[in-house]
């Protein structure tokens, strides 16, 4: 069967309009995804830091013995220029509470050699909970809790790990572990990072809550610092440098 000139010139036009139609639906399809994809993207929360997956593995001890578990693997000080340790003379088993030996440092590592009680003259009724450890050949301890009679209150895992903080937070780039091991603060650490670069901080007030100024005491070298949704953003002297 012959088709005519004017049919097939209809036919011809029908079928453009078809490939045209279907091009434009194919489009609208596309466009309709990519603008779903958009918008469950901002629904979605964002990704949590890797930081908050760390948990720490805690003793949670309660006497004299179960805090003597602190003897048995390295610890390292949650926050450094905080605790004060003073020296302990070993033959008499007495702690020097009358001069302060010094702070601990940030992330330092010790090897607790004993946990025992001594009395502090300023509070006679009350034992301290005591971390003996060894430091350059000579015996210091710390007060990680306080006892009265048979109650203990022992706080030792909010001072230290028993976990490397290398393998908790193997996740942080070498650079930022760098920094820390030379007690600096680089621009972009979080404020966990700068605490274990150069310890314990105290936050100013502020009204803002993607901004936080935290001063540092740094043994002595005083540092304040900005946060910024939350990465160090201004590093400067502290209050008195």
């Amino acid at each position: 069967m012959q088709i005519s000139p004017g049919a097939k010139q209809t036919i011809q036009i029908v079928l453009a309009l078809a490939i045209g139609i279907a091009g434009v639906r194919a489009a609208y399809i596309l466009y309709e995804r990519r603008v779903s994809k958009i918008e469950q993207a901002k629904s979605q929360p964002p990704a949590l830091n890797p930081d908050y997956y760390v948990i720490p593995k805690k003793l949670y001890p309660y006497d004299l013995k179960s805090a003597r578990q602190l003897t048995k693997q390295p610890v390292w000080v949650k926050e450094g220029y905080r605790y004060t340790y003073y020296r302990y003379d070993q033959a008499r088993h007495r702690v020097d509470f009358a001069h302060e030996d010094g702070l601990l440092l940030p992330i330092e590592q010790l090897e607790i050699k004993d946990v025992i009680t001594a009395v502090a003259p300023s509070a006679p009724d009350l034992r301290q909970v005591m971390a003996v450890f060894v430091k350059d050949g000579n015996s210091y301890a710390f007060p990680i809790g306080s006892a009265q009679g048979s109650d203990y209150r022992i706080y030792s895992d909010e001072i230290l790990y028993i976990q490397d903080p290398h393998e908790l937070y193997k996740h942080w780039p070498l650079e930022v572990w760098e920094a820390i091991e030379k007690h600096e603060v680089k621009p972009g650490m979080n404020e966990l990072q700068a605490d274990f670069a150069i310890g314990m901080g105290v936050p100013e007030r502020q009204s803002d809550p993607a901004v936080k100024t935290v001063n540092y005491p740094n043994g002595g070298k005083p540092l304040s610092i900005t946060y910024r949704d939350g990465r160090a953003a201004d590093i400067k002297p502290g209050p008195g440098q």
